[in-house]
């Protein structure tokens, strides 16, 4: 087997972006695992993606993309007692998105802890995962699982904060609880300006980063940009474009984007994370994300190793 840079967990998701008629809309297959595992593809790293997918077209159509980046899918059979999670997505004049979602029975079932196998987590570098498969069900469980086993064996844990009302039916209290039940397995976590008020607000931060030995990003990308708490330091990056086309996979562009250059720098345990890397990842990531959101789509809008590091320049 080869060795891989990321390892990326989680659930599938499937966008509907509004198309360009009224009351149409595109289909982007993905979820932030899945987008994060292609992102990382498209630096030119070795990635790989656990998960199941839903024996549908959404399920297959999924498989189809990660084949396409040449990321691996270490759990691909597809499963009829499984329908890939939808959402039909709306795009604001601001940039926000709003989301309604479309669960089916079993949705919460397409992870399975023995999925999760520790010497997948041994050839790689990074394991990553988003709240969204904390949620809930066997998914949960795989969830934590690989969580633990990466920071046991040593490797970089990432985790993306990204809480949906529905996900957690509506009890925001019960989601704090569980992603902090995680949190001593995480180097780098990754949350929006919302959730930085569902953990206590800017004030709670350095308290919270100090507690967990964590790098933490606050993403507010289409506003004023991205900042990074890392120890006792704030460190900003602004916004890339003015005017976004599509939001759609904006975060998923900026955290694959990051973890890339921090791969490419050769950084493999947040503890050994130096300010010049985490500036330049900062910037990298959300050159990625700036990218992204002028183009239409999700998967198919995340940019490549070539094209950010020709804004870099």
């Amino acid at each position: 087997m080869n060795n891989l840079d990321l390892y990326s967990i989680g659930e599938m998701l499937i966008d509907f972006m509004p198309g360009n008629e009224e009351g149409s809309y595109i289909r982007n297959a993905g979820g932030a695992p899945a987008n994060v595992a292609i992102a990382v593809s498209k630096n030119g790293l070795k990635a790989g993606f656990c998960g199941k997918m839903g024996d549908d077209d959404f399920g297959h159509f999924l498989i189809d993309k990660l084949s396409a980046y040449n990321v691996e899918k270490i759990c691909e059979e597809l499963t009829k007692d499984a329908i890939t999670t939808m959402a039909f997505v709306t795009l604001r004049e601001d940039g926000e998105r709003s989301f309604t979602f479309a669960r089916k029975p079993g949705a919460d079932m397409l992870l399975m802890t023995q999925e999760v196998k520790e010497k997948d987590i041994h050839r790689t570098k990074i394991v990553h995962a988003g709240s969204c498969s904390l949620s809930k069900g066997t998914a949960a469980d795989a969830t934590r699982k690989a969580l633990k086993l990466g920071s046991q064996n040593d490797k970089m844990v990432s985790f993306d904060v990204n809480y949906r009302n529905l996900m957690w039916d509506n009890d925001e209290q019960e989601a704090v609880k569980t992603i902090m039940e995680i949190m001593e397995y995480v180097d780098l976590l990754k949350i929006s300006e919302e959730e930085v008020e569902m953990v206590g607000g800017e004030d709670n931060l350095f308290s919270f980063i100090e507690q967990f030995h964590l790098t933490l990003i606050v993403e507010t990308l289409g506003k004023q940009g991205a900042m990074c708490y890392f120890q006792n330091e704030k460190i900003f990056c602004p916004a890339g474009p003015e005017k976004a086309v599509d939001a759609t996979g904006a975060g998923d562009a900026f955290w694959g984007g990051f973890l890339s250059s921090l791969l490419i720098q050769g950084i493999e345990k947040s503890i050994d994370i130096q300010r010049c890397h985490v500036e330049k990842a900062l910037r990298y990531g959300n050159i990625s994300a700036g990218i992204c959101v002028q183009k239409k789509g999700a998967i198919d809008s995340l940019p490549t190793r070539a094209e950010i590091e020709k804004k870099m320049e």
